[in-house]
């Protein structure tokens, strides 16, 4: 999957929060967009998820097979985590491995108890998603998006609530785990991106 982006911007009331950005993300690639906090990487993402509308400008999902996907599908070939995006808190952990794997099944037909083992939360399976602390939350979010067999995987600030040991854990796997696909992160803090080639700075979208 590829995404192209034409001269998009996003206005916030008289704030312009990204203007004339302009730039190819190519299949199998992985990028990182840095700035300052506040600079307007999570808006970035986001308009590159269709979460939210562009103001102006035009972003094109295109498939291996060179035909523009309707934005109506793009959720059906991504995967996010970020800190601002919310589990449902009333499921416990295997419920919400089930819940997700209808909409995202996991790659190579990833078992629900494998993947438990993998995130290293065994012991939660029945524990409800409310009385996980931050960092198991997170753990959850990154498990969930580099197991799922999509095309593109969005990290915005990974590492956020995670531990040494979780922070580890991201940067054991951030790499195995998504080769292949479009990886797209939104950091400042470079231990999170070491591995990426591509460096975007959204001040130049300004």
């Amino acid at each position: 999957m590829q995404i192209t982006v034409e001269k998009i911007g996003k206005k916030f009331v008289k704030e312009w929060i990204i203007r004339n950005a302009s730039f190819a993300l190519q299949a199998g690639q992985q990028y990182v967009f840095v700035g300052p906090n506040g600079s307007g990487k999570s808006t970035l993402l986001q308009l590159l998820t269709g979460m939210v509308p562009v103001s102006e400008g035009i972003i094109t999902y295109t498939n291996l097979q060179g035909k523009e996907v309707e934005v109506d599908d793009w959720y059906k070939h991504l995967v996010i985590a970020a800190p601002y995006l919310e589990l449902i808190e009333e499921f416990t952990l295997r419920e919400l491995i089930e819940f997700h794997s209808k909409f995202k099944p996991f790659k190579n037909g990833l078992s629900f108890k494998d993947f438990e083992e993998f995130i290293q939360l065994p012991h939660a399976s029945n524990k409800t998603i409310r009385h996980f602390s931050s960092g198991m939350k997170q753990r959850v979010k990154l498990g969930l998006a580099f197991m799922s067999d999509v095309p593109i995987i969005f990290l915005d600030e990974p590492t956020t609530n995670l531990d040494v040991q979780g922070i580890n854990w991201y940067l054991d796997h951030v790499v195995h785990h998504t080769q292949n696909q479009l990886v797209l992160l939104g950091s400042n803090v470079q231990q999170e991106y070491e591995f990426c080639k591509n460096i975007i700075s959204v001040s130049a979208f300004k």
